[in-house]
């Protein structure tokens, strides 16, 4: 059963401080004025996650929690693209211990994003599709630059959004809107999403993006922060319980039909596409 845990917020004074995992695929960087931490993936070219950067974003919001930051800034060191979202590498012709390490890990990222009893924001300062929007809206807040793309379109790759993940975006998005996208692979422009609501802010750089965030964990300043973790956590438990009940089949599901015959020709067809666009650039 899921057991909420709020974290002790103690304010800080001081110079900044810089946190870093041993493989750099992640940094952190808190602010001691503030006490906000900012967690900045950094796998090029579009932090595609493989196994190694997911171990890498659960360990540094592990992290962050324990070193009992005022919040939570997730953002992109790439100048295009937040996240891709799964590596397709990882689910082509794959290996299928590490394919399941893979989805599980996937689990655990967005189990500890959506769950942590701090406030979050997602700077989203590029692309943000598939597990890209997984992570945005893991989080309680948006903040997105102009002319970029977010969505769930895994059913372009003839897979689909995970039951624990659409009950996420079911908190954003109307169910009819979030229906017609989802069966649609829809990626929503910028304009769109804030239209919709997807997204809470436009930021015109990475930069503002992050201010606007830090912003938002601010309003939190004047407010009892156990009250406001546990009310978050309210809103949230029965998401989380239904995700540790369903789990384990979940990761059955997600093997299944990764495995389908017509699945793998479709992503072997999509990376053959991404060769083809390559050469053609150079």
């Amino acid at each position: 059963m899921f057991s909420p845990r709020v974290v002790s917020l103690v304010p800080r004074t001081g110079p900044r401080r810089f946190m870093s995992t041993a493989s750099k695929l992640t940094t952190v960087e808190v602010n001691d004025k503030t006490g906000i931490a900012t967690l900045t993936m950094c796998r090029p070219p579009v932090n595609g996650q493989n196994l190694e950067l997911l171990l890498d974003i659960k360990s540094s919001i592990k992290e962050i929690e324990n070193d009992s930051s005022r919040g939570l800034i997730i953002t992109s060191a790439s100048p295009k693209v937040f996240c891709a979202g799964l590596d397709i590498l990882e689910m082509h012709k794959p290996d299928q211990q590490r394919l399941r390490a893979v989805w599980t890990e996937l689990q655990n990222v967005w189990c500890a994003l959506y769950g942590i009893s701090m406030p979050t924001a997602a700077a989203i300062n590029g692309h943000a599709p598939a597990g890209g929007c997984l992570l945005a809206t893991a989080c309680e807040y948006r903040v997105m630059v102009p002319d970029c793309r977010i969505g769930l379109n895994e059913t372009q790759l003839g897979i689909i959004a995970p039951k624990w993940l659409v009950s996420g975006f079911l908190n954003i998005l109307p169910k009819r809107v979030a229906e017609r996208a989802l069966t649609q692979s829809r990626l929503f422009t910028t304009d769109e999403a804030l239209q919709e609501g997807l997204i809470d802010e436009i930021a015109n750089s990475k930069e503002e993006a992050v201010e606007k965030c830090a912003a938002f964990i601010g309003t939190f300043s004047k407010v009892n922060p156990v009250a406001r973790a546990l009310t978050k956590l309210q809103f949230r438990a029965e998401n989380l319980r239904q995700f540790h009940k369903e789990r384990e089949q979940d990761v059955e599901n997600f093997l299944s039909l990764v495995n389908r015959p017509e699945v793998q020709k479709g992503i072997g067809a999509y990376l053959e596409g991404l060769k083809k666009k390559k050469a053609n650039k150079q």
